[in-house]
């Protein structure tokens, strides 16, 4: 989730005023100009101080001087992206007051849940759910944002770093995510513009085939292979496994104890010509989660990782610290980017 690494994106500083939005656009025939430093993704916009993905959140990760805003995207049953970090709606909306017999049981291992998916609505039924409340009722009639949406809204004032949701789910289901949002970007001038010196978008996906994918689609898009803890990840994080990811992605993006266990990370992946970008950076909630859908040693594991997260907003400002100072990486997301270190 960062910045290229490869032949830095050449840019002429055009003043392109698109909806009195400035954007520079590159140009291959001249020199780089490109920001430097590490850069702060906004996870799901300022989520820690408004609900995830809504205006509210969005509006205030620029305020607090966000490089990046994080849209998490997922495709509506009539094909509309919007942001949805779950690829449900359960969570972070009123679906199930609203809609109780529109769910779909999901089955992970010997469990099967109730999920109310979001391709499985159309834009203005989702339109019409309560996307704040949940979060606090100071926020209530929040709306979950589209894509486009979400452009209008951050365009030229940050960069936008969308991950794609679920996207060998879609494709099963018959969308085509990877197209989807190649058309948005493209339609949009997104695709080969900067802003403040940085593309103005970055993609990021989990699904190894989808970045594939999205390097054929988008080969001028900046794109980041999102690594979790599991130990699958592990092959992907040798100096063979990184040579390998450079063939289809500019960098990866890892959880941040993945580093914090093996510092040397960051290295191989630089040596490889690879970003950086770890996920995330949050305060310890006051209440510990039960996750009582969870099985026992993933449950176990969770409530480890709680355990470790920084208390405090020094103690989290010094943590970003230690992996911009120390490690070196090229970016980070967190929740709180007005305690990013700069």
């Amino acid at each position: 989730m960062r910045a290229p690494s490869s032949p830095l994106l050449f840019a002429l500083a055009l003043a392109c005023a698109v909806g009195g939005l400035h954007l520079s656009r590159v140009d291959a025939t001249t020199s780089a100009v490109q920001a430097t430093g590490t850069y702060v993704i906004a996870h799901r916009g300022a989520s820690a101080y408004a609900p995830e993905h809504t205006a509210a959140a969005y509006s205030l990760a620029i305020q607090q001087g966000a490089d990046y805003v994080e849209p998490d995207i997922a495709l509506t049953r009539d094909g509309v992206f919007v942001s949805s970090h779950d690829g449900s709606l359960d969570r972070t909306s009123d679906v199930k007051e609203r809609f109780p017999d529109r769910f779909t049981e999901v089955k992970t291992g010997d469990r099967v849940q109730r999920r109310w998916l979001v391709e499985d609505f159309t834009l203005a039924e989702i339109k019409s759910l309560d996307a704040g409340s949940w979060f606090d009722p100071k926020f209530k009639g929040e709306k979950m944002m589209t894509l486009q949406e979400t452009i209008d809204l951050v365009k030229g004032k940050a960069g936008l770093f969308p991950e794609l949701k679920v996207p060998g789910r879609l494709r099963a289901k018959g969308f085509d995510p990877e197209q989807t949002v190649a058309d948005i970007l493209r339609k949009n001038g997104l695709v080969g513009a900067m802003v403040k010196g940085r593309p103005a978008v970055h993609m990021q996906v989990f699904e190894e085939d989808s970045v594939r994918r999205l390097a054929k689609l988008l080969p001028e898009v900046p794109r980041s292979f999102l690594l979790s803890a599991a130990p699958g990840t592990a092959r992907w994080l040798t100096p063979e496994g990184l040579a390998e990811v450079k063939t289809f992605a500019t960098g990866i993006a890892p959880a941040y104890q993945i580093i914090d266990r093996d510092p040397d990370v960051v290295v191989r992946a630089h040596a490889a010509g690879l970003t950086v970008v770890p996920y995330t950076f949050i305060l310890r909630p006051a209440t510990t989660p039960s996750y009582p859908d969870a099985p026992p040693a993933v449950r176990q594991q969770l409530e480890a990782q709680l355990q470790s997260l920084p208390t405090t907003r020094e103690a989290l400002t010094a943590q970003m610290r230690k992996f911009v100072e120390v490690y070196k990486v090229d970016g980070m997301f967190t929740d709180y980017p007005d305690l990013f270190p700069r």
